[in-house]
Formats: C-alpha cells, sequence, structure tokens
C-alpha cells in the first residue's frame, strides 16, 4: 500500500499482519497452522523483520511496516508482485532499502512497481514503462550507467531519462550560465 499508516492503538502484531497474507487457509475461524506461522516467519525473514514478529505493527517505521506489508504479500507465494509507490512517505535512506530489497527479491519473482520518482527507482529497475495516453516501454539495464548524480543526493536528472528514452530533446541537463543571463 502507498500509505501504511495504521491505529497505533490497535493491538495486532507484525506476525499476526503477515499471517493475514495467506490466501484460502482452510481454518478462518480456527487460527493459523504450523505451515502458515512457519511461512509467516519465513517472509519476515526475506524482508529483513522476523525479530520485529511480536513487536505491535503500530510501533514500527513507515519503513519497517512497508517490509511487513512485503511479506504479507510474500506469503501467498506470487509470481508477480504489484507495488503501487511503494515508498512514498518513507525517508530516502528507507527507499533505497525497500528497493535492495525488491531487487533481491526480484530474483525470483517478477516485480512491478508503479512510480513518479524515477530518481531513485532508475538505480534499481531493468525496464520502463512510460504511461500518458499511450504506453512506450523501454529496456534501460544497460543504459543505467549514463547517468550522473548531482552531490550527496544522488539524483537522476530526468531530463537525461527523458533524452534517453527518446522522449525530449535538450542540449544538457544544465542550462550554461550565458543562456539563462540572456534569457533575464
Amino acid at each position: 500500500p502507498q500509505n501504511t499508516n495504521v491505529n497505533t492503538d490497535f493491538p495486532i502484531k507484525v506476525i499476526e499482519v503477515v499471517m493475514m497474507g495467506h490466501t484460502g487457509s482452510k481454518r478462518p475461524l480456527m487460527g493459523y497452522g504450523k505451515d502458515e506461522i512457519a511461512c509467516a516467519m519465513g517472509a519476515l525473514e526475506q524482508v529483513g523483520m522476523v525479530s520485529y514478529a511480536q513487536r505491535k505493527i503500530g510501533l514500527l517505521s513507515g519503513g519497517q511496516r512497508q517490509r511487513v506489508m512485503i511479506a504479507r504479500a510474500l506469503c501467498a507465494h506470487p509470481k508477480i508482485l504489484i507495488l503501487d509507490e511503494p515508498t512514498s512517505n518513507i525517508d530516502i535512506t528507507g527507499q533505497r532499502e525497500i528497493y535492495e530489497l525488491l531487487k533481491t527479491l526480484n530474483q525470483d519473482i517478477t516485480i512491478i512497481v508503479v512510480s513518479h520518482d524515477i530518481s531513485v527507482i532508475l538505480e534499481y529497475a531493468n525496464k520502463a514503462a512510460h504511461v500518458n495516453k499511450k504506453l512506450s516501454y523501454h529496456d534501460i539495464s544497460d543504459k543505467q550507467s549514463t547517468f550522473h548524480t548531482h552531490g550527496e543526493k544522488e539524483h537522476f536528472c530526468e531530463i537525461e531519462l527523458l533524452q534517453m528514452l527518446g522522449k525530449e530533446s535538450c542540449e544538457s541537463c544544465e542550462v550554461p550560465s550565458s543562456k539563462w543571463r540572456s534569457q533575464k
């Protein structure tokens, strides 16, 4: 989910949230069996949250809650994992951690991420689809090294991305001072 805000007073543990990912449980009124608990613990292990299994979900940070939600999805043993803005409302460090996790999971699962923040996702994606009245699909795995970063924030220039994908033409991502001075 884009927003993992929860009622912090609701007494549900991380492991219980993850077990909700079991689809088609044969014992909905009887609780979860050993296999389902083991699967949930395995999913928490995959996302680096096993030590939080007994903690209340409301006490976790946004990035930790997002990891728990990914673990919940993994309990359904998906072939494709579709995520809509999985790092919204998460700090840059947490975003990178989520994308590193998704990169690891992508070795076994197809992952589709919807994102408006191409500056972070480009580091991890190998294909990009641009949707604006029509679909444009691009393999960017061999082109990622063409981007340069600007300062400590490691921000990819979106103008360069658009150029690379053939969406816009621009002389450079930085306008020479002679041009902006003449426009004043």
